[in-house]
């Protein structure tokens, strides 16, 4: 008699933009775990990652939101962020912030070691080739910044777009380049933020995409933003949306 293998437990980190903003995210999420052969928990006791402070520079504030995130998601087999920025947050700074902690120092290293970004853990982890998914467009990708620089998501998200029947990805020019977010950046800066959003939507409006797709929303939401203060009608998207088909919510800065 054959026994299958339990499958493994996936803790999804939300982020506070997808619970706040884009909840689709979330079960768009949920959906491509589930279809990658993954259980799903979504722990009530997560909060923020505690970039926000951290970038601000209040330390302690930030080490009693890693404890908080380390105590919820540590039982977990492997912890998933649709947010490159988050997943960067949990797996690059926890364990230097709390190094010097004897308790807590070995369990965010811990911790770190099952953190992935949402696509990367598809393609990466669980070796997931293609999407059931349609989309009859055009569509182009900004490689956001964290995802891209501390946790390598390149060609992942673009292994499984190419797989979405219907839709033709065409490049932007400098699409690895800062959208001029940044987190706290765009608050602290905000004539340099705008200066680099700018150029961005001019490169993507260059290319005249219907869609506009990366992986953080922070980066979503401020390219969307000033996409629609120019009047664009490009709709704006995280790529798990359109790869898991969650598209009856209105799309970012469609003007809707």
């Amino acid at each position: 008699m054959s026994s299958s293998l339990p499958r493994p437990r996936v803790g999804l980190f939300v982020t506070c933009l997808v619970d706040l903003y884009r909840p689709s995210v979330g079960f768009a999420a949920v959906k491509l775990i589930e279809a990658s052969g993954c259980q799903v928990d979504v722990p009530e006791t997560q909060t923020c990652c505690g970039q926000p402070a951290y970038n601000s520079g209040d330390r302690l504030s930030t080490i009693e939101i890693a404890k908080t995130t380390i105590a919820a998601f540590e039982k977990f087999d492997f912890v998933v962020a649709p947010s490159g920025s988050c997943a960067g947050m949990l797996k690059k700074h926890y364990p230097s912030l709390l190094k010097d902690d004897k308790a807590w120092g070995p369990r965010a290293t811990a911790l770190a070691t099952k953190v992935h970004e949402l696509i990367n853990f598809l393609v990466d982890v669980r070796k997931m080739t293609a999407v059931e998914a349609r989309f009859d467009g055009t569509a182009t990708y900004h490689d956001s910044c964290s995802g891209l620089r501390e946790l390598g998501v390149k060609d992942q998200p673009r292994q499984l777009l190419a797989s979405v029947k219907g839709l033709t990805l065409t490049e932007m020019e400098d699409n690895e380049v800062c959208c001029g977010f940044g987190g706290t950046f765009s608050v602290k800066y905000g004539d340099v933020s705008n200066a680099m959003v700018e150029k961005k939507t001019h490169n993507i409006a260059a290319v005249k995409p219907d869609l506009l797709l990366a992986g953080d929303l922070g980066c979503l939401l401020n390219m969307a933003g000033k996409l629609k203060r120019q009047g664009s009608t490009i709709a704006v998207r995280h790529v798990a949306e359109i790869l898991a088909q969650e598209t009856s919510d209105p799309a970012l800065g469609d003007g809707s």
